[in-house]
Parts: C-alpha cells; structure tokens; sequence
C-alpha cells in the first residue's frame, strides 16, 4: 500500500468511537477475517482485502487475547461483523 496507515493503540482500542473509518491492515496476508462474532474459532463472514475500509459501529469485546470490533464493510450493503484491532488501522 502506498499510503503509511497508523496502527491503533493496544491502549486505546477500547476508545474507539462509533463511525471511525478504518483501513485493513494486515502485513502477515493480504486477506483478513470478518467474523459472526468476536474469537478466532467465530464463523468467517467474508475474506477482506488489505486497504478495505471499515466503520466502527462503537462496540468492543475482548475475547481470545484480541480486542474486536464491530464493523460494517464500506460499500457493500449491510455487510458486517467483527475484526481483530490488530488487523487495522486508520
């Protein structure tokens, strides 16, 4: 990606605020896991890209050693679900 993304905060993931866009950013795959719920073993919904954007909806939870969030997919119609802070930034 040509553009620098800065990653969230471990610290300050829990202050994330409803309507914050984010981007995927994964440097291990260039594909992300969207899931059902928070945890890894929660169903996968969709595959998503790296630079993908996201919206916050405002809801955490931790779960799995992660904190997750509730996203909706940017662009694509009532697409969402929950993505490991660790895998985007803004």
């Amino acid at each position: 990606m040509s553009e620098e993304i800065n990653k969230l905060n471990p610290d300050e993931l829990e202050d994330v605020v409803g309507g914050k866009t984010v981007q995927i950013d994964n440097p291990a795959s260039p594909y992300s896991n969207l899931r059902k719920a928070p945890g890894l073993n929660s169903e996968v919904v969709l595959k998503l890209r790296n630079g993908e954007y996201l919206e916050t909806t405002g809801r955490t939870a931790k779960k799995d050693g992660y904190v997750w969030y509730e996203v909706y997919v940017i662009n694509s119609e009532d697409c969402g679900g929950w993505i490991a802070g660790s895998l985007i930034g803004y």
